[in-house]
């Protein structure tokens, strides 16, 4: 197919193509001619990976060069490949240096039976985290992470045994990619839309409390505690 059907079937715009294809985030198609090529499945289906990874999942073009470069890389196992994006997801900032924030998150990760590795991008991300509450007067956030912890476990099962589903490695990298970048955005989305709900249901209650007035007081229980 030429680039033009390419875009029409992805809905990306040609001159975005030429930029993907130009920062190596796209093969080169097979040249027909000086000025024209020819683009197969694997195009269509890299393209669509790409669109996804940048417009669903957020990530910068760097990011998805790294990502992509996991996802091509013949020695790279799942696991290394996870930690690849998530440090393509998580980025890669200073590393903190609020001591107290330090020890508080490893203390929370070690007293959930992790191992603990400071030079992980998320823990140093928790790090960051806490810290910040800290500076906002927020202390007792640290509490929120033990329900977050309870939260993340299952997920965290469901998302390996995603990943191990693919029939061959290459699909199986896929979804490692798929699933933690377009995961991460899915729950996001997905306890926005829950704690919508939660708000809605406790604040139509407290809609019809305050319509129902105050209980009526009982005048036999006065006279009995007279």
């Amino acid at each position: 197919m030429r680039i033009a059907e390419l875009s029409r079937r992805t809905g990306v715009p040609v001159p975005t193509i030429k930029y993907y294809l130009r920062e190596g985030l796209l093969p080169a198609g097979e040249l027909t001619s000086p000025n024209q090529a020819r683009y197969g499945e694997a195009h269509l289906h890299r393209l669509r990976l790409v669109r996804a990874l940048v417009e669903a999942g957020g990530l910068s073009i760097a990011a998805v060069r790294d990502v992509l470069g996991a996802l091509d890389d013949p020695e790279k196992s799942l696991h290394k490949a996870m930690g690849t994006v998530e440090r393509a997801v998580v980025g890669t900032g200073a590393a903190p240096t609020d001591e107290v924030a330090h020890a508080e998150a490893r203390a929370f990760v070690e007293g959930q039976g992790w191992a603990y590795r400071p030079e992980s991008d998320a823990f140093q991300s928790l790090v960051h985290v806490i810290a910040t509450a800290r500076e906002l007067g927020h202390e007792s956030f640290l509490g929120q992470l033990e329900g977050y912890a309870r939260a993340a476990r299952p997920l965290a099962e469901q998302d390996l045994d995603y990943a191990l589903s693919g029939p061959t490695k290459d699909a199986a990298m896929e979804i490692v990619v798929l699933g933690t970048v377009l995961g991460d955005a899915a729950f996001a989305a997905v306890r926005r839309l829950a704690r919508r709900e939660a708000s809605g249901i406790r604040y139509a209650r407290d809609q019809a409390q305050a319509a129902a007035g105050p209980v009526p007081a009982d005048p036999a229980a006065d006279e009995r505690n007279c």
